[in-house]
């Protein structure tokens, strides 16, 4: 009689890898996380638009900011394999947007230093370095001393500056997470309006978390709405308004009826 014997874990065919359909930036395929044996994700999988804003939203604790830091590689993954088109994270340029400015910023730094550190990091000489200075001061209208030091500044002031920084290498993909949570009204108009000439001007990929709806739907191309854990995809809805949006926008009927739909969905998930 003749006696099997059991496939090892490492003769365990892999699933073989399926690409994105055309236009995709990041593709995820099999991503998995486990926090104190309880799954968060298993076997995600997503595709990403190339030079498209896509916003994050869903309830609380379904892990929206650990999605986006597990695909800058901030947070390890468990299993899953994630590529920016086509290449790993390591060959892959992105920036970075935290929620807490005031811990993402160097305070033994000037701001100017700040925002020049991944410049700095990739070996760009100080001519390549002042160029950039320049580009991104003009960019986002710069009214502050950036000579001064982060502290010094306000804490609409300390995010520009941390976005800023977050672009100064042009990044192919730019994420950011709840980046307006901690600033006032008008300082997050002046900073949504950056962001949509930043995107208009370059055409960065963007992950944005926000916990705001309105904020969501209006900065956003696709809308990926999460379901409670084991977070799944609810729905991913498109919003296709021409840019650059303005207040004028949040009256429209299409924003009307994508923020509808958004909240129906996510009501719909809560409640489950």
């Amino acid at each position: 009689m003749r006696v099997v014997e059991p496939m090892t874990e490492l003769e365990v065919p892999a699933k073989p890898f399926i690409p994105g359909p055309p236009g995709t930036h990041i593709t995820i395929r099999g991503l998995t996380k486990y926090f104190a044996g309880w799954p968060l994700y298993e076997d995600f999988n997503l595709d990403i638009p190339k030079h498209k804003i896509v916003s994050v939203f869903g309830p609380n604790g379904c892990g929206k900011s650990t999605l986006i830091n597990m695909i800058a590689g901030l947070v390890p993954i468990d299993a899953g394999e994630i590529l920016f088109d086509g290449k790993s994270l390591a060959d892959t340029k992105i920036g970075y947007v935290f929620q807490n400015y005031r811990e993402a910023l160097f305070p033994w730094l000037r701001t100017i230093d700040n925002i020049a550190y991944p410049l700095k990091l990739e070996g760009k000489s100080q001519g390549e370095i002042e160029h950039r200075m320049q580009e991104l001061v003009a960019s986002f209208d710069v009214k502050f001393d950036l000579n001064r030091y982060p502290y010094e500044l306000s804490g609409g002031q300390q995010q520009t500056a941390s976005i800023m920084r977050a672009l100064a290498p042009k990044p192919e993909v730019l994420f950011l997470d709840e980046p307006f949570s901690a600033l006032d009204f008008e300082m997050t108009l002046f900073i949504r309006e950056k962001l949509q000439e930043v995107f208009v001007q370059t055409g960065t990929t963007m992950m944005l978390v926000s916990h705001d709806l309105e904020e969501a739907v209006y900065l956003a191309d696709q809308i990926l709405l999460l379901t409670k854990r084991p977070t799944r995809i609810a729905e991913i809805l498109q919003y296709r308004d021409a840019r650059p949006r303005t207040v004028d926008t949040l009256s429209t009927a299409s924003f009307i009826e994508t923020k509808k739909m958004s909240l129906e969905i996510f009501q719909r998930e809560v409640r489950r």
